[in-house]
């Protein structure tokens, strides 16, 4: 990886205009990491707060505008990131949604869309990153949001749940075949987090099991041995630890980061 009179090293992370994915951005930023940040363009105001804490920090940050289901926006993303940072050494495939629902309700065109953005968005970017990667010649790291439910679903979650199992899948296919190219592939495993994605899960559960607001994700932390709910930072300590040398011989690992929700 870097060395002393090399560059910087550059990542690029999808999904970051708030949450987990701005959690990531700002760490791997403090890690002294150019950044890229990436999201859909309703977030653009966001995103670019984002960039300008990145800058703040001394590192140099670009934002790139665009759907991660898309394959050629995709592709124009990762081209944009090398041209403008000099390369891209670290991809955190983070943008995702969620649709809670009972599976009997929910209907294929909602499937299609949560799947378009978790799993094909997810594929999108782990080979659009690795063809950069292979051309540059120095390997790379490659990480991937997957979730608490890639072992243990909930209920109403269902396409949700589905999505990161197969996140978890495609993440181990992906370190078996690019390893030979020095590229190291694995995932984070989110349980509940503070975020808003978490806030509408909680006010969907609630509608659906007749709680009040808040209700569910008290009842779900329950669950959470450290007995907190976690925070963005929890996670991205963890993918700093993915995208540094430390875990260069660690590959194909979806690893739970959730208090102690769930056990492999």
């Amino acid at each position: 990886m870097s060395e002393q009179g090399k560059s910087p090293r550059v990542a690029l992370v999808t999904g970051a205009a708030r949450g987990i994915g701005k959690g990531i951005a700002l760490r791997l930023a403090a890690d002294g990491l150019d950044v890229a940040v990436n999201d859909i363009e309703a977030n653009t105001d966001q995103l670019k707060g984002v960039a300008d804490e990145i800058a703040a920090t001394g590192r140099r940050a670009t934002t790139v505008v665009a759907d991660v289901s898309d394959p050629d926006a995709v592709q124009s993303m990762v081209e944009q990131v090398a041209a403008e940072l000099g390369q891209l050494n670290v991809m955190v495939a983070n943008a995702g949604i969620a649709n809670v629902k009972p599976l009997l309700e929910s209907t294929p065109e909602e499937f299609d869309h949560l799947m378009s953005i978790n799993l094909r968005g997810v594929y999108l970017c782990y080979t659009a990153a690795a063809k950069q990667m292979i051309k540059q010649g120095d390997g790379g790291k490659i990480i991937g949001a997957a979730s608490i439910v890639a072992y243990r679903p909930f209920p109403l979650l269902g396409p949700y749940s589905a999505s990161k199992w197969a996140v978890r899948g495609l993440t181990q296919a992906a370190a078996m075949e690019w390893a030979q190219h020095g590229i190291t592939v694995n995932a984070y495993c989110p349980g509940i987090v503070g975020t808003a994605m978490w806030d509408y899960i909680d006010e969907k559960l609630a509608e659906n099991e007749g709680l009040r607001k808040g209700a569910a994700i008290e009842k779900y932390s329950e669950l959470i041995h450290l007995g907190r709910v976690s925070v963005p930072e929890d996670v991205a300590s963890f993918v700093s630890y993915l995208a540094s040398p430390d875990s260069d011989y660690m590959t194909g690992q979806s690893v739970m980061i959730d208090g102690g929700i769930q056990f492999s």
